[in-house]
């Protein structure tokens, strides 16, 4: 643990949250990006390593900080096989980036890539980048089966 004394310029620092990693500052960019999003967020990790910190940070960033922070603590070794089915359905390995989000939002509204392309001001070629790498992390086969899977998961609405 970093005591305040030993607090330098170039650690990171976020509401209670202290590092000197990259992993850290991984950790703060993450919070930052899924904040203003509506999708519920599973934070796991050891006992002691900051998970309310990251969930008071993400719900203090978030459209809901007005309302009430509320923990919950499982603290059990095994979760049903309804809740593993649920959480497994996603959990994701490489999540999107916020550009990928942004395209599939875009591609659920029917939109073709040149049109992305435009409305991002984006090269048509690097709109397609972005829907193989969509479709690879979704493990979806197809524009539509990725628009399905992000719907369902909560990554984008309609």
């Amino acid at each position: 643990m970093i005591s305040p004394a030993e607090i330098r310029a170039d650690d990171t620092i976020y509401d209670g949250i202290i590092g000197r990693s990259s992993a850290m500052a991984k950790v703060v960019e993450q919070v930052r990006m899924v904040a203003p999003t509506d999708s519920t967020v599973l934070i796991c990790g050891e006992t002691g390593t900051g998970k309310e910190l990251v969930a008071r940070a993400v719900h203090q960033l978030s459209a809901r900080r007005a309302r009430a922070f509320v923990k919950v603590n499982a603290g059990r070794k095994r979760i049903g096989q309804e809740v593993a089915a649920q959480l497994a359905n996603h959990a994701v390995d490489d999540a999107l980036t916020a550009r990928e989000v942004e395209v599939l939002q875009l591609i659920a509204a029917g939109n073709a890539n040149k049109i992305i392309a435009d409305r991002l001001s984006l090269s048509e070629d690097t709109i397609k980048g972005h829907v193989k790498n969509i479709l690879s992390k979704l493990g979806a086969n197809d524009r539509t089966h990725a628009v399905t899977i992000g719907l369902k998961r909560g990554i984008i609405s309609l």
